[in-house]
């Protein structure tokens, strides 16, 4: 199993915090907006004698109105559409044992949210990378390369839209051709799409569950993870029409028993969070994206393109090793008592030795804080690269 890059230098944190700094944590998408109240009621006021198991799909109260969520946005999706998992997380884990043998190919535009690596692994499947490069946006690559990468052991296309690591979204044009290239040659489209609330600059999100014609091809992975700011209650959804995904994914949630109860309590009151909310948050992470990224060009060497969605971006950092510089930066650096946590790039490409020079930050601090730390940042380069 690979060891997460957003996680594998959290002793060195740790370390730098029981030694009084502060750590600027960027590494790790943990926003800082507070979860909505009617969710956090849900938790206090559970009211329950027992705290008992659900149904392994979850709660049937839960499915509806999370499939009344889904309506509102125009995409045909019922209750018994979605199973309930443990965090988008086990989502993913169920697809790659539901749709993949061992031996297995999955196609991945890289560079890609790093446990789709892990749950890989760990399934037997084998990932097929298609590279993106930051000089072009991470824009998606070439239809061709999709082609080419397909082959006799080919399921499945899987991407994350709006994207983590890069804040890629992409575009109505895109997603027909995947959805081509998927019907041409009988592969699943798998989208994580736990971003989808977070779109920018007028740009809106196209989920692969709004084309009719990828009905038994399309399997969405979502999560109230980022939506609604609450991690750590994991929950998230499997959703596919596809009867055949459905019941061999219910083996697997049936194994594992159910998902969480007091999750599930907060994930369904969540769902009357009002416009407002997502109103506040928008502006907010505009705000965010703009100083970080308008911020990280201004340093001599640093590239980041713009993102259009997510709270992530990648940036490529004037340095041969970034893993190094990360680790350097909270064993070794300090400003004011303070230092920063990024994530080195390497860890969310399959390919060996792309990434090697970039990180990917997510913008999920305050304001003054992104400044703050972005001046660390500079100073840290220049002490780092002397």
């Amino acid at each position: 199993m690979p060891e997460s890059p957003i996680r594998k230098l959290a002793p060195f944190a740790e370390r730098a915090k029981e030694n009084g700094l502060k750590v600027y944590q960027l590494n790790i998408g943990q926003p800082d907006i507070p979860t909505p109240q009617a969710a956090l009621d849900a938790i206090h006021n559970y009211d329950e004698k027992v705290v008992a198991y659900s149904l392994s799909e979850g709660h049937l109260a839960y499915r509806r109105d999370l499939a009344n969520y889904y309506q509102k946005l125009n995409l045909p999706v019922e209750a018994s559409d979605i199973l309930v998992t443990t965090g988008g997380s086990e989502a993913l884990q169920f697809i790659m044992g539901s749709c993949f043998d061992e031996g297995d190919e999955i196609i991945i535009p890289e560079p890609f949210y790093a446990n789709y690596n892990g749950f890989s692994t760990a399934y037997g499947v084998v990932v097929h990378p298609i590279p993106s490069s930051i000089k072009e946006g991470f824009a998606l690559p070439d239809i061709d390369a999709f082609e080419k990468a397909i082959g006799p052991k080919t399921k499945g296309i899987l991407i994350c839209n709006p994207g983590n690591p890069t804040g890629y979204l992409y575009s109505k044009d895109e997603i027909d051709r995947l959805a081509k290239i998927c019907l041409e040659h009988d592969l699943y489209l798998i989208a994580d799409e736990v971003y989808r609330e977070f779109c920018y600059d007028g740009h809106v999100h196209h989920s692969i569950l709004s084309l009719p014609a990828l009905k038994d091809h399309a399997i969405v992975v979502d999560s109230v993870s980022k939506r609604y700011s609450m991690c750590g209650v994991r929950i998230g959804c499997l959703i596919t029409k596809n009867k055949e995904v459905q019941t061999t994914a219910m083996k697997f949630a049936q194994a594992r028993l159910s998902p969480p109860s007091f999750g599930q309590a907060a994930a369904h009151a969540a769902l009357q969070t009002p416009d407002s909310y997502f109103e506040e948050i928008h502006a907010e992470y505009t705000e965010r994206r703009n100083i970080l990224v308008e911020g990280l060009n201004a340093i001599p060497g640093v590239f980041c393109p713009m993102p259009k969605g997510a709270f992530y971006c990648v940036a490529s950092l004037p340095v041969d090793d970034a893993e190094d510089f990360a680790a350097w930066l909270l064993r070794d650096f300090s400003d004011g008592g303070k230092t920063l946590m990024l994530a080195p790039a390497g860890g969310f490409y399959s390919t060996p030795g792309m990434g090697r020079n970039e990180v990917r930050i997510a913008y999920v601090l305050e304001k003054e804080a992104l400044k703050d730390a972005l001046q660390l940042l500079e100073k840290a380069l220049n002490q780092y690269n002397a």
